[in-house]
């Protein structure tokens, strides 16, 4: 491609929606976008690949509206210097989230002392038990953790099923005290 004319001319043909012109123009930029993008050194690898597909798709479909043609590389560039900072927002945003929930801050309540916090715990996992309906489950289920003496090979021959039905139960009862408990927790960061 060489010649800033022929750029130039790629980038007319392109936005016109020649195939080949995308083609050409995604073989001469690539590396370019690519060292600006592995600059931002916190990016993994993936993330690089990412944000430089993110890139070309935004200028590719952005394209018709360019209204300097000469000013396709610079444009191309600053798209992806700002797909690559939105992703690093993002990462940073994330982080916070998971350092804050991690770590409550000093203003925050004191944490709930273990013994309480398990006695708790232990109280939604029987309401829990309580609120299923009649049935397998709830069979399976007040087994193996109200009674806990059984181990889920031993619930299956009292039950007359197999061990991997019992392990499903226990799993799908797992998920639903989970999700309980993470919605009273989070209930409770709200009031």
């Amino acid at each position: 491609m060489g010649s800033s004319e022929g750029l130039a001319e790629h980038v007319r043909r392109a936005a016109r929606g020649e195939a080949s012109a995308f083609s050409e123009l995604y073989r001469y930029t690539r590396p370019m976008v690519a060292r600006l993008v592995a600059g931002f050194a916190t990016l993994d690898p993936d993330e690089v690949e990412d944000i430089i597909q993110e890139t070309y798709v935004r200028a590719f479909r952005a394209l018709p509206r360019l209204k300097e043609v000469g000013a396709f590389e610079a444009w191309l560039l600053s798209i992806a210097r700002n797909r690559a900072r939105t992703r690093l927002e993002r990462k940073a945003h994330a982080r916070r989230v998971e350092d804050d929930a991690a770590e409550p801050g000093p203003e925050s309540v004191p944490a709930m002392p273990e013994a309480l916090q398990v006695e708790r715990d232990i109280a939604v996992v029987r309401q829990l038990i309580d609120e299923l309906p009649e049935g397998e489950e709830k069979k399976t289920v007040r087994l193996f953790y109200i009674e806990g003496e059984l181990s889920a090979r031993e619930i299956a021959e009292q039950l007359g099923v197999g061990k991997s039905a019992v392990t499903m139960r226990l799993e799908r009862f797992r998920s639903r005290v989970k999700r309980e408990l993470l919605r009273r927790v989070l209930a409770g960061r709200r009031e």
